[in-house]
């Protein structure tokens, strides 16, 4: 179901709870809302639909992948830049890095390693800060 995105900086600066296997309707739901924004998103986390759960997805171009409880478990080259987010207006500035690899949970809840770079590492980063209650 496509939900409405929260804009509440307060609720987004909160930090996410672990998903479980009773929250893979909210993996749907931002497959959904993710297709809805597709013109101005590439990625987006669970608080960003209001709900306080270790969840993202990440468009990685041909397809969508959802992360139950995701974490960076490694990073090389740190880089700065600017980013947006369909939660809040204008750009910011943040440290991202080049490569990261990140460990997270599939809908058949097995356990996925990935290793991404460049754009696709940046948008992961940018999620997962959401869960921490970062706001970029």
């Amino acid at each position: 179901m496509v939900k409405q995105v929260v804009r509440d900086v307060f609720f987004l600066s909160q930090k996410s709870e672990p998903a479980t296997k009773d929250d893979l309707q909210v993996g749907r739901d931002l497959q959904d809302t993710l297709k809805a924004n597709r013109e101005a998103c590439v990625g987006m986390a669970a608080n960003m639909i209001g709900v306080k759960k270790n969840i993202i997805i990440v468009s990685m171009g041909m397809f969508d992948v959802v992360m139950f409880n995701p974490v960076i478990i490694k990073q090389e080259g740190p880089y700065e830049t600017e980013e947006g987010c369909l939660s809040l207006d204008g750009v910011r500035p943040t440290t991202r890095y080049q490569n990261i690899e990140v460990e997270y949970q599939d809908f058949d809840w097995k356990t996925q390693k990935v290793k991404l770079s460049g754009w696709t590492a940046q948008i992961v980063q940018h999620e997962v800060d959401h869960l921490s209650g970062r706001i970029i």
